[in-house]
């Protein structure tokens, strides 16, 4: 075996591109849409089939999971857990995520070429899946083909967990990550973890994901009857439900953002010096913003008006949004109803720190006193329909200083922004939670390539650039020093109070397996 050479490598990787984008357009062809799976989950076998073959023949193992929550009368497509195995105990071993099917796309829907047809224009590739998620989970598979063309050893261990049902709700992965996390399972020696399926917050920097907001999905119903009413018969005789529910959203939250039940902040940290000077270096344009998303046009202007208060808003404190009410009138014309029943839907992200149960109770408090209020004798009743706790990691943890070491040898010098998501990832925190080790965000698509949009597309430039950085990656991480975190589960670090108590700080400090 020779020595890794990076030139060679990212020579290497141009060389390939014809390779990457035939491949890729493979796997666009097969519309493996999970949110239709009465006319497409034979298409999702098929893509995880050919991925199953396509590791096989790069000389790794597959084993494919049936689905633990598919049932005879809704079966659903299986979990894919791959291996390349170094048979080097001194290696760490990294696994990396990534999910192969994507959300439903049809020409009428406004795209401008076939979604399953890979076109490629003005150094974009156009097609459904290209950058959500098929580009990024096919480039682990280039970057093994490209280190057996160079006749170089993989500097890791590589497990790889691929599923088919991430757009319709990861049904059936979660269950498979806590299996397989227990001792002597598939993830338990695992010592790090990527994930490639979020994106730049811009079109032209890098950068890497450390924190997630979490999520607290409510409905609100009110009911005044069992059946609609006439407005021009029974308007003015009866306690309107829709009345009382417009009454009741209105005191969530205000026009300024400003969330207005007590005691939602209680649990945000404080914005500390350090965390401030991550957003000061950060490649954003604020009038770029709003030309993208709709609003330059129309009422051009954001809730903040510096870069750092609003990506803080946007990322790092919690929002309440009032999503839309289901019972109401929506059609075109006119209808003069009084509906018998109506749903508001609305939902908090939550940040670090704060429990999702806690914000149930909260909401719930606030609602049933504001109901109260109303000395209305209709019939209210709030819900949470999801709720999931936000995550963070460390930028200064050895897998987010691989990444970044990668970053910059690719863009020449180019030191990565460190965003958080609005959003929410659940397979995050099941990861994390299943194994303890850290798990890495490292996107390598560009904001604008309209992953559940028309006309979703994945740069070239990214393409190279994302097979570049993750195949470097793959070496930093096999430059760390020191024993493998997955063979020692330690405990959190110990609170204020804990240190405090007899013992505390052998028990705190004399894990062997601190890197």
């Amino acid at each position: 075996m020779k020595i890794f050479s990076e030139e060679e490598f990212l020579n290497l990787v141009d060389d390939n591109l014809p390779l990457f984008i035939e491949e890729l357009a493979e796997t666009v062809a097969i519309p493996s849409v999970s949110a239709e799976l009465d006319d497409h989950l034979d298409d999702i076998i098929k893509m995880i089939d050919w991925t199953r073959i396509r590791i096989e023949k790069l000389g790794g193992s597959v084993t494919i999971v049936p689905n633990p929550v598919g049932t005879i009368e809704r079966p659903l497509p299986p979990i894919l857990l791959g291996e390349f195995d170094t048979f080097d105990p001194r290696k760490k071993t990294v696994c990396v995520y990534g999910h192969l099917d994507v959300q439903p796309a049809k020409i009428e829907d406004g795209w401008d070429t076939e979604p399953f047809v890979l076109t490629e224009k003005d150094g974009k590739l156009f097609g459904r899946g290209t950058t959500d998620d098929k580009g990024p989970a096919l480039s682990w598979l280039w970057n093994i083909e490209l280190h057996q063309k160079m006749n170089v050893e993989l500097p890791v261990n590589i497990k790889i967990l691929f599923e088919g049902m991430e757009e319709s709700g990861s049904e059936g992965v979660f269950e498979v990550i806590h299996a397989e996390g227990k001792p002597g399972k598939f993830l338990d020696d695992v010592d790090f973890f990527c994930i490639s399926d979020n994106y730049w917050l811009g079109k032209n920097k890098p950068c890497i994901t450390y924190a997630l907001r979490g999520l607290a999905y409510f409905q609100l119903s009110v009911q005044g009857s069992t059946q609609d009413l006439h407005s021009g018969v029974l308007g003015g005789t009866v306690h309107e439900s829709m009345t009382d529910l417009i009454s009741l959203m209105s005191t969530l939250v205000d026009s300024s953002g400003k969330i207005l039940v007590d005691g939602v902040m209680d649990d945000v940290a404080p914005v500390t010096k350090e965390e401030e000077e991550l957003y000061s270096t950060i490649d954003f344009d604020m009038e770029t913003f709003k030309h993208d998303n709709g609003i330059k046009y129309v009422c051009d202007k954001l809730l903040h008006d510096d870069k750092i208060s609003l990506l803080m808003h946007r990322w790092r404190f919690p929002t309440l949004s009032l999503h839309g009410i289901e019972g109401a009138f929506s059609g075109k014309g006119a209808k003069t109803v009084i509906p018998k029943e109506v749903i508001g839907k609305f939902s908090l992200r939550l940040v670090p720190d704060q429990d999702p149960k806690k914000i149930e109770k909260l909401v719930t408090d606030h609602l049933s006193k504001e109901f109260t209020k109303l000395r209305s004798p209709n019939k209210m009743k709030i819900e949470l329909l999801h709720g999931a706790s936000a995550w963070i990691s460390d930028t200064n943890h050895p897998n987010y200083k691989a990444a970044a070491n990668a970053i910059e040898k690719v863009y020449n010098g180019v030191k990565p922004d460190y965003t958080r998501e609005g959003g929410s990832i659940p397979i995050t925190s099941a990861l994390e939670n299943a194994t303890g080790m850290n798990i890495l965000l490292l996107p390598i698509g560009a904001c604008d390539d309209g992953a559940h949009s028309q006309n979703e597309k994945y740069n070239v430039s990214n393409l190279v650039n994302g097979v570049k950085v993750l195949g470097l990656y793959l070496h930093e991480l096999g430059k760390i020093q020191g024993p493998k975190p997955s063979s020692c589960k330690c405990p959190p670090p110990l609170t204020e109070e804990e240190l405090m108590m007899p013992g505390a700080f052998a028990r705190g400090f004399g894990c062997k397996c601190e890197i």
